[in-house]
């Protein structure tokens, strides 16, 4: 997969305006658990195919990706952030695969019209665990299944989530980073 990320001449640092030593934006590098969800995807493939997905907080569309290539009828990527919609655009471009990327908060409206939900690091926060794990709710009781991909983070609902699969890959950086094993979880009741 061809991705666009983050490096010290990308000058991604511009996007914060006048502060020099701002960090390039969060979509910008790959994330264990959007990591860990496309490498479940390419190793099992049936999990999406022919199913409207929505990549929750798709960042730089790296699962969205993943999900088109797996075969997926049709790819929903949403984000908050307009340039992470941007990225989403130009690596699905980059990689050959049509996805639909909106700029919306979707976790404060109803559940989507979709048939499953790829929600990769969204559990960091207290208040967005909060936020995401009741739009989750939501989207359960629609009758709409859930994946999560995580590595493990603080405010992760352990208690909702059911193990499905587990791979070592990098966390927050590129793909020379070490690993870090992060699991693929079916989100429920």
């Amino acid at each position: 997969m061809v991705l666009y990320t983050a490096h010290s001449g990308s000058g991604l640092w511009r996007l914060e305006g006048d502060n020099d030593d701002a960090p390039p934006p969060y979509w910008a590098y790959h994330w264990a658990g959007g990591n860990v969800l496309a490498r479940h995807l390419s190793t099992c493939p049936e999990a999406v195919r022919g199913r409207h997905v929505l990549d929750l907080g798709t960042g730089s569309g790296l699962v969205a990706i993943a999900a088109a290539k797996a075969g997926a009828r049709k790819v929903t990527a949403a984000d908050i952030d307009p340039y992470a919609i941007a990225a989403a655009g130009l690596n699905a471009l980059a990689n050959g695969v049509a996805i639909e990327a909106i700029c919306a908060d979707l976790t404060t409206g109803p559940a989507p019209d979709v048939d499953m939900i790829l929600a990769g690091d969204l559990f960091y926060a207290p208040e967005l665990a909060t936020r995401v794990t009741a739009f989750l709710d939501r989207c359960l009781a629609a009758g709409i299944d859930v994946l999560v991909g995580d590595p493990g983070r603080d405010f992760l609902p352990h208690p909702r989530l059911r193990g499905i699969a587990k791979y070592a890959v990098p966390d927050f950086g590129d793909a020379s980073a070490e690993t870090r094993a992060s699991g693929v979880f079916v989100f429920g009741t």
